[in-house]
């Protein structure tokens, strides 16, 4: 015969307790219910688990070697009934999540109003940092980075990946003309990044190797700066395939180059501190994002 959970929690009781009548006031049920119940488990471990006296009750060698097994289980069902309760209950509460602005206003803004009717009771709040943040001292629970990662001891979570575009606007391409080859980009207006400076070496194969250091004419902080100074034609950047996909598919950007391109992805990534009442709304979020993605 299988040994019941409930026969389990009776015997811990007992042993906690120190008696079948404490035991039973604590289980809320009889005293001679709980004594038939250590009864049965004793019956089928075939061994005396408690030496009774009228004065207290013992337990046997077997009794205290059962013990810790009997409390490991019965953890473990709490352990496992907990992750199910956690999984099934909806996430309430308030959820701050960092990124970078163009980030921020390419791939999380238009898609918060889904999330907000799938997930009503998440309060978000929402911030933009072109930055690396210290995640306690900006009050956020989530930053969404751009990029290889600096090393931490946060939690990250592999997103997706972005290609990265050299466009320029069609009217910065009449005026001056596309390059045709990554050299010629020295006869072009180049924007690009104030910092870090990294961002300005762009994903194109040529002589030297397949990452091309520019010289920008135009500098800015923001990557949705760059994109409308390209956008108003002052001259050709390296941006997102998130921030420019939807400019080239309307005609707003063309992308130059193209052959050249060497195939580098930007990683996107999420870092968050592990938390047991921030998890539920951290993956919620998390998984509603990376679908989009």
């Amino acid at each position: 015969m299988s040994i019941q959970s409930e026969e389990l929690r009776t015997f811990v009781a007992v042993v906690e307790a120190g008696s079948l009548s404490a035991a039973a006031e604590v289980l809320e049920q009889t005293t001679s219910g709980v004594s038939r119940a250590l009864s049965r488990l004793e019956e089928k471990l075939g061994a005396s688990l408690l030496t009774r006296t009228t004065r207290r009750m013992e337990l046997t060698e077997e009794g205290r070697a059962f013990l810790e097994q009997a409390r490991s289980i019965l953890a473990a069902l709490e352990q496992a009934e907990e992750t199910i309760r956690t999984r099934t209950r909806k996430p309430v509460g308030k959820l701050r999540v960092d990124a970078a602005a163009p980030f921020m206003l390419h791939c999380v803004v238009p898609h918060v109003g889904e999330f907000r009717d799938r997930y009503p009771d998440i309060e978000l709040e929402l911030t933009t940092n072109d930055r690396f943040i210290d995640l306690v001292e900006q009050r956020a629970d989530i930053a969404i980075r751009i990029g290889a990662l600096q090393d931490s001891t946060l939690h990250a979570r592999a997103l997706s990946s972005a290609r990265l575009n050299i466009v320029a606007s069609p009217a910065y391409l009449e005026r001056h003309g596309a390059p045709d080859s990554v050299e010629a980009l020295e006869q072009h207006q180049l924007i690009g990044f104030s910092q870090p400076e990294t961002l300005n070496h762009w994903p194109l194969r040529h002589s030297a190797g397949d990452r091309y250091q520019t010289r920008p004419a135009i500098r800015a902080s923001s990557g949705e700066t760059i994109r409308q100074l390209a956008l108003h034609g002052q001259g050709i950047a390296c941006l997102s395939s998130f921030m420019t996909d939807a400019d080239i598919a309307a005609g707003r950007l063309v992308r130059v180059l193209e052959h050249y391109d060497s195939g580098y992805r930007q990683k996107i990534s999420a870092v968050y501190y592990h938390n047991t009442q921030l998890s539920r709304r951290i993956s919620c979020f998390l998984d509603f994002l990376q679908d989009r993605l």
